[in-house]
């Protein structure tokens, strides 16, 4: 399957979105006949420009009032008359309905009375159709997003001067993984992070794949020692093991009770940790101490520093990146006597997640290891063979 990645590194808006896209390889004539398409008599041009010395493809939307409200009603109608392939106009729409429940949260009322003032505009419909338009002709089966930099400061907008991310964008990333790094400015607008959060199946580090094509769709303005493009990596997915890099944050303890320590396990995996480990180790005059080790993202690791120092009695923490090497697995279900059971399948080994098993042995009074040993049984047979079952 065709995929594509967003690298969010400098934020994303929509102009970037499609601007990238069209970078990638999608036929810009054609992108630009289905946006003529929609009716609001803008035109379009594609524009090779630097940013911090990399050439990227800047989009540009020409001619028309850019600040024309209207209503959700009007922007779907506008869509579904033109001349966009069929999944392309259904994914317009979900961004455009995600956007405004996002408004209309935001502002409390009704998303029918969400007046879609900068999003409203002849550039911004063209930047969100423009892009589902783009991932369409690339034949992008699935799209997915590193963590997103939204920036930080400041913005005007017609509501007047507001924090970034601004209220609609927050809104949109809840649940997703965000930072700032780089210039004080906005970097993540309400277009970008709609499309970001409707069509990326998941956040996080590029998926395993055969890159085929790179392309980088430009901002408006050129940051001095960043550049200021969205990243798009389009290729086919891979069975290749997934290797990212992640950051390691350790401390040795030898003065905080078990119940601090749990308390503090707690409070790491909560706060998204990939895993928290305790071992054993002997300290300085003999005493016997516990050594933490943390294993998060790199955009994690100032907040999980944070958590170890403050949950518990360390007075400082070591932290450095190492790269980390997942196999490629898939999810499959199957049926036990006492319900279904997924079961994660690699290369090399299966286990039974231990999730769904645990519920089953809470609801049923049926002890966990048998109920894991059911659903192994269950999917050696499901499969007709025999495989290492993992612990």
């Amino acid at each position: 399957m065709r995929i594509c990645y967003f690298h969010a590194f400098s934020g994303i808006s929509g102009d970037m979105t499609v601007g990238a896209l069209a970078d990638a390889g999608a036929d810009q004539g054609a992108l630009v006949e289905a946006l003529r398409s929609l009716g609001t008599g803008a035109e379009f041009r594609f524009e090779r420009v630097k940013r911090a010395g990399i050439a990227a493809t800047k989009f540009h939307v020409e001619g028309v009032e850019t600040r024309r409200a209207r209503h959700l009603p009007e922007i779907v109608e506008m869509i579904e008359r033109s001349a966009m392939p069929p999944r392309a106009k259904r994914n317009a729409v979900a961004v455009f309905r995600r956007l405004g429940e996002a408004e209309a949260a935001v502002h409390g009322i009704p998303i029918e009375q969400v007046h879609f003032h900068e999003v409203g505009a002849a550039d911004s419909i063209a930047d969100i159709a423009g892009a589902c338009t783009a991932l369409d002709l690339l034949k992008v089966g699935a799209l997915y997003c590193s963590p997103v930099n939204t920036g930080s400061g400041t913005v005007e907008t017609e509501h007047g001067v507001l924090p970034v991310p601004a209220p609609a964008t927050a809104a949109l990333l809840e649940g997703r993984p965000i930072y700032a790094s780089g210039p004080v400015r906005e970097l993540t607008t309400p277009t970008g992070a709609a499309l970001a959060v409707t069509l990326a199946e998941e956040f996080g580090p590029p998926p395993s794949m055969k890159i085929e094509r790179t392309g980088y769709g430009a901002g408006g303005a050129d940051f001095p020692g960043q550049a200021n493009v969205l990243a798009a990596l389009v290729g086919e997915t891979t069975e290749a093991a997934e290797a990212t890099t992640v950051t390691v944050i350790e401390a040795n303890i030898d003065d905080a009770t078990p119940e601090v320590l749990g308390y503090a396990f707690e409070r790491l995996m909560d706060a998204g940790a990939l895993d928290v480990g305790f071992s054993p180790l002997m300290m300085k005059k003999n005493r016997p101490g516990v050594l933490v080790r943390v294993i998060g993202r790199p955009e994690q690791r100032e907040e999980l520093a944070g958590i170890l120092t403050a949950e518990t009695t360390t007075l400082g923490v070591r932290l450095w990146s190492a790269e980390r090497r997942v196999q490629a697995r898939r999810t499959v279900e199957v049926e036990t006597a006492h319900g279904k059971v997924r079961i994660k399948v690699s290369e090399t080994g299966f286990a039974p997640e231990y999730d769904d098993c645990r519920e089953i042995a809470e609801r049923t009074g049926t002890p966990l290891k048998l109920v894991l040993a059911e659903a192994s049984r269950a999917y050696l047979n499901q499969r007709g063979g025999t495989q290492r079952v993992e612990d």
